[in-house]
């Protein structure tokens, strides 16, 4: 492996760290939060979907930006946004307040989650990106289980609201590191300028792609799952099940261990099987998962090992997608690359989102309207897989 393809890995994850950690790092919080603030579990949740939301629709904005004026600027300009919303979070005096800060935080998270996949782009294509694109998960994948782990110990130092003040501050830290180890990867020849036109003829033309729509909702209800997943096990964890937030940080992160453990494999198995058939495999595993998960649920077994077990079969085959559909989305669209990656990714967090405010009314504390929620973005991913891949999975065909 070339050191510059690593050292790439390395800072690009480190960046990309901000996003989740602004997720991953408060979820123990959320019962406490719903406390401290007097508020209702579904009003706390409200917080997550206005992230996600905020987190979608800024996508759209820093990909042609970054596409305009190179791979840095748009970095320095979200984070910045980024610590006024952290600072606001750890001041919140409401439910209200909170939620907009959060809105406020995401609109600046989603630079480190756009521009770091236009600049894998920049770099590489085929199995070299997805191999780029799973070792920065790897390093993503310290979030979950250090995330959550985190934040317990910072709601027993200081309050849920200093997870906030610590956030502003990684972000601090990642401007620095933007700003003198990250190399510009996009040479100002290749720059296009921002064209209001243009912006729409080519989201008109990613739009009317069935191959770039199928593969970014088939990743996006692999990831609606997990955003599910991250509104409400922290309730049903220590509601239902009785767990400590340490508890809950520790449960949390075997779910996550599965799903970025998975990813490390996705470039070997899709350059031996192709990446075409290798994805239609992986979603036709996740769905399995998911569904017998919810049967077993429906018939009354209640086990939290069972729920924790199967969660992390799903994921780990969810592991194995979501890195592949962002590179194969891609593929065709080298020449708009930020602009495919801010619409690819605006359109996930919307479903992540949605799924999230369409889970809510259901919920009520327990794993049913959970694992319920996980099956329906299961069978949608699994439904959108054979139609989009069925064609290049026959034999002879492009994978």
């Amino acid at each position: 492996m070339q050191p510059g393809f690593l050292r790439s890995a390395i800072v690009l994850g480190l960046l990309a760290w901000v996003g989740p950690f602004a997720i991953d790092m408060y979820l123990p919080a959320l019962p406490v939060i719903a406390d401290d603030l007097d508020t209702t579990i579904a009003a706390t949740q409200t917080t997550l979907t206005a992230y996600f939301i905020a987190f979608g629709i800024a996508q759209l904005v820093y990909g042609p930006l970054s596409d305009w004026i190179g791979r840095k600027q748009p970095i320095y300009l979200g984070l910045a946004i980024f610590i006024v919303g952290s600072l606001g979070c750890a001041l919140a005096p409401s439910i209200g307040w909170l939620t907009a800060g959060r809105f406020v935080q995401a609109l600046g998270a989603a630079t480190v989650m756009v521009v770091p996949r236009a600049i894998v782009r920049d770099l590489y294509t085929g199995s070299a990106a997805t191999r780029l694109m799973a070792l920065i998960m790897l390093v993503i994948s310290v979030s979950p289980m250090l995330a959550p782990l985190s934040g317990s110990g910072l709601i027993v130092l200081g309050g849920w609201r200093l997870i906030f003040g610590v956030l502003a501050a990684a972000a601090v830290l990642s401007i620095l590191l933007t700003a003198f180890i990250l190399p510009e990867t996009l040479v100002p020849e290749h720059r296009v300028a921002i064209r209001p036109r243009v912006l729409l003829a080519g989201a008109r033309q990613l739009l009317g792609d069935p191959k770039f729509m199928g593969l970014t909702f088939i990743g996006g209800f692999g990831m609606a799952s997990f955003f599910v997943f991250l509104a409400t096990a922290s309730f049903v964890y220590t509601g239902q099940y009785g767990m400590s937030p340490t508890g809950f940080s520790l449960a949390f992160a075997v779910n996550a261990v599965g799903f970025f453990g998975a990813s490390q494999f996705a470039a070997s198995l899709g350059d031996r099987f192709g990446m075409g058939r290798m994805v239609l495999a992986a979603v036709t595993g996740f769905a399995a998962a998911a569904f017998a998960l919810f049967a077993l649920v429906l018939l009354g077994f209640r086990s939290i090992y069972l729920l924790i077990g199967l969660l992390f079969v799903a994921n780990a085959f969810m592991g194995l997608v979501i890195a592949p559909t962002m590179v194969m989305a891609l593929d065709d669209h080298g020449d708009m690359a930020g602009l495919a990656s801010s619409l690819g990714g605006t359109l996930q967090m919307l479903a992540g989102g949605v799924m999230i405010a369409a889970t809510g009314p259901f919920f009520d504390g327990t794993a049913l309207p959970m694992v319920a929620a996980i099956a329906v973005c299961a069978a949608s991913a699994l439904a959108l897989a054979v139609v989009t891949l069925r064609v290049r999975t026959q034999p002879g065909a492009a994978a």
